[in-house]
Formats: structure tokens, sequence, C-alpha cells
């Protein structure tokens, strides 16, 4: 259905109109939550298919999603568009298969933790308000306590959250070029169909040497759309009513639910020092959406963050 967008309210309409920010922070809590929880549906059925068995199944959920929505007009990409393409398809290939790995190495409320670096970067570099600054600041020092090193640390599983965290923020900067070359979300389909189609044969040899069960199947199946399609239409949405370096420091809520999700699915608790850091992330999402209200709104043009491709 074709949303006419012609139309420019009223000077009295936009003065009782609410802050168009609101319903695009409804919307990316709505994203979060529904992405954490399709991760943890996920690692449930890690034991059976591993994580690149369900990061195959997420990819071509992602792409028929995508490809639905964008309807790419293939043949008719430039060879700069490909590349830009190709690129954004490595890093979606990249990103999903290090953050699954890191999950079930680490735990889901930790790899979550350490993959919000990439945005939260992004976000600083982008931000322009020494509000934004101080917000995303706090929430790094929340980040730090969430990770902090013990005598138990899985290296490699950070390791892993932090390769994530880089092709997120690639992603970011990536999916922007793409975005201002090719119309809607054609660049970004395009990268899932192509993402997909790497993980064909793989995601093939893998479930044809771990058969998977029903239950297992149902499990990728559900995190593909749950962790692809509903996060794809939010954060589609709650783009064009918020400020990119905006949804890049509101992103942090992800933690938030990582953690919350990871102890209601997984039995992973936290302990005092953890909770504080929420306590800090919520506080500084609370701060940076407070004070937001007093700038007028830019609208941006839309672009679907990593989330909603994963």
């Amino acid at each position: 259905m074709a949303i006419d967008t012609r139309a420019e309210p009223t000077a009295s309409a936009q003065a009782q109109a609410p802050s168009p920010r609101w319903p695009g922070m409804a919307l990316m809590l709505g994203s979060g939550l529904s992405n954490q929880v399709g991760a943890s549906i996920a690692a449930l059925a890690f034991p059976v298919l591993g994580p690149v068995g369900v990061v195959a199944v997420r990819q071509w959920v992602a792409a028929v999603v995508l490809m639905g929505a964008g309807r790419p007009r293939l043949r008719s990409f430039t060879a700069a568009q490909w590349r830009l393409v190709l690129g954004l398809a490595a890093v979606f290939a990249t990103m999903n298969l290090a953050l699954y790995a890191a999950i079930d190495r680490i735990g889901l409320g930790l790899a979550v933790t350490l993959e919000f670096l990439g945005p939260l970067v992004v976000a600083l570099m982008a931000s322009r308000r020494r509000t934004d600054l101080v917000c995303a600041l706090s929430a790094a020092v929340a980040v730090v306590v969430l990770a902090r090193p013990g005598p138990s640390t899985d290296y490699p599983g950070i390791g892993l959250a932090l390769l994530a965290a880089l092709c997120w923020g690639c992603y970011i900067l990536l999916n922007r070029a793409v975005d201002e070359r090719l119309p809607g979300v054609q660049g970004s389909a395009a990268a899932a169909a192509v993402s997909g189609l790497l993980y064909l044969p793989v995601g093939i040899v893998v479930l044809w040497l771990h058969r998977p069960t029903p239950g297992a199947l149902l499990c990728a199946l559900a995190a593909g759309a749950l962790s692809s399609a509903v996060p794809f239409l939010a954060d589609l949405l709650a783009l064009r009513r918020v400020p990119a370096h905006f949804f890049g420091v509101f992103m942090s809520v992800n933690p938030v639910f990582a953690a919350l999700v990871g102890l209601l699915v997984l039995d992973q608790r936290l302990d005092l020092a953890s909770s504080l850091a929420i306590v800090v992330i919520v506080a500084a999402n609370t701060v940076c959406v407070g004070t937001g209200r007093r700038r007028p709104a830019r609208r941006t043009k839309a672009a679907p963050p990593p989330r909603a491709l994963r």
C-alpha cells in the first residue's frame, strides 16, 4: 500500500500535533524488543543447528523480506552501485555470524552490549549537541561496566562481539552511501539477497550435516522473522521520524532488552554492577529524549538499520 506524502500539514495542525519523535521512539522500542527476543529464540536452536545454521536461515528470511519490500531493479544497477551493494552484503554476512557466534560463547546480554559499541561510535561522530555527547559517553561507561573482564573471560567470544560491532558501524556508514545512490531500499534489498545467496551453499551443508529437528528449524525461522521482518518495518518507519544520531544513541536500549530477555528466556542472571549499568543506559536515553524535544525536528532519509537486516 503506497503512502501519499505530498500533502503538507497546515501550521495549526503542526502546532497541535505531538512531537514526531515519540512515535519513532515507540517504533524503536518495539524493534529492539523484537530483535532481542528473536536472538534469544535463535540461541535455543544453537545446540542442533549451530550459529552458522541459524544465521543461514535468518539471512534467507531477511533476503525474502527485503526483496519483497524493496523490489530492486538489479539489471539497472551501475558498477559503482554494485560495489556498494557487494560491500554491504559482506558486512551482513560477517556481522550476523560474528554476533551469533559471540552469543553462543559469552551470552546474549554481553554480546549485544559489546556490539552496541559500533553504532555508539557512529553516534558520537555524528553528534552536534553537547547533551547527546554526554548521553553517549554515559552509555559507553555503562557498556564497559557490563563487559568488564573476569577470571573466566572468553576473549575469543569478546573478539567476535567486537567484530560484530565493527560491522554494525560500517553498515551504518555504508548504508548511507547506498541510500544516496539507490532509491528506497533497493540497495539494502539487493545486499540482503546477495548475502542470502552466499549463505545458500554453507547453509545447505550445515543443515545436511546437522539434521534440523522441527523445533530447531521453527526457532531459526522465528528468529529470522522477529530479528529481520519486524525490525525492518519498525526501524524504516522510525528513521523517518528521528535524526540518525538520535537513533544511534537511543539504540543503547538494546543491551537492556538483551539482559532482560536473557534472564527471562535463557536464565542469564545479572549482578549488581550490571544492573546499575543498565540503569545508567536507561537514564542516558531518557535525558537524550527529553532534551531533544527543544530542538526542531529534522526529517532524515530513511535507511534500515542493521538490526532490520539480520
